[in-house]
């Protein structure tokens, strides 16, 4: 049975994609949509809380908005850059910048709300 959770697990987790300290430019800063970006780790059991969260919304948002996951561990200096000092914080860009953020186990209407804030100048 466990091993078959883990499974599920990964699968949820890699349903956002993966965006690395390569990619982050390109992917997140230089994009034409918002991008809610999910700051998250394979250790931090909130961060495993909160992705199926954030993939509903991405499912019913993503015509207005990518939405990415980072994998802190990986990429340390992203994390220090953009002062995440705790996970899962969801960092959304647009047009190149940091404009809001949610840090913690929030639910859906949270994360939804915050969005259509900023989409609604859009």
């Amino acid at each position: 049975m466990g091993s078959h959770v883990q499974e599920v697990f990964d699968q949820l987790m890699s349903a956002l994609p993966d965006v690395s300290q390569s990619t982050f430019q390109a992917d997140v800063l230089a994009s034409d949509k918002p991008v809610l970006v999910d700051f998250w780790a394979p250790w931090c059991g909130p961060c495993k809380m909160l992705a199926p969260v954030v993939e509903k919304v991405a499912s019913s948002m993503s015509d207005r908005v990518s939405f990415v996951k980072l994998n802190t561990d990986e990429a340390p200096s992203l994390a220090g850059e953009y002062h995440v000092s705790g996970i899962p914080c969801l960092i959304l860009f647009k047009g190149g910048q940091a404009v809001d953020r949610i840090v913690g186990f929030v639910n859906e209407s949270t994360i939804t709300s915050m969005l259509n804030k900023h989409l609604v100048a859009a």
